[in-house]
């Protein structure tokens, strides 16, 4: 009877839902250099330049800021294809919130080298700003990067 018994309660263990346990781990690492503090796009551009443009597919980028803008980290959002990347407010401002961010740049590049935006960009950045303005948390930015150059939503008054 002991079999049947043990049998029983692991059955009625493995049917209970399980939980799980969320933790936000802060870790240094090298390789990113000193933390760095954002005042233009030009800055943002400057810093993430050389990754965006060798990307061969289009990766959209936060950054996740201080109350002074210094970077506390950066999280890759997506990885989409040659041409497009779909973004969710969601999977934007869940990194954010956990690293305890003050505001977000938002980042991206353009494989065919021209940064400018096409009706989807400009549509998915106001809907991120609109999720921003919800949670208090500001988009200040958003930065397509192409071959040499970059469109700045911030500088052409878009956002």
């Amino acid at each position: 009877m002991k079999d049947v018994t043990s049998k029983m309660n692991h059955r009625s263990v493995l049917s209970k839902p399980f939980l799980y346990e969320l933790k936000v781990v802060r870790t240094k690492r090298s390789g990113y250099g000193p933390p760095r503090k954002f005042q233009s796009s030009k800055d943002v551009y400057e810093a993430f330049r050389k990754r965006a443009e060798r990307a061969d597919r289009e990766e959209f980028l936060a950054l996740l800021l201080d109350t002074k803008n210094v970077m506390l980290g950066f999280h890759v959002v997506s990885v989409g294809t040659l041409a497009a990347v779909i973004v969710h407010p969601r999977e934007v401002f869940k990194p954010a919130i956990l690293a305890n961010a003050a505001s977000i740049l938002l980042i991206h590049n353009h494989p065919s080298g021209d940064p400018d935006p096409s009706e989807e960009d400009i549509a998915v950045t106001k809907r991120i700003k609109k999720a921003g303005e919800l949670l208090d948390i500001p988009v200040l930015d958003h930065v397509i990067i192409g071959d040499g150059a970059y469109f700045s939503f911030a500088d052409k008054k878009m956002l």
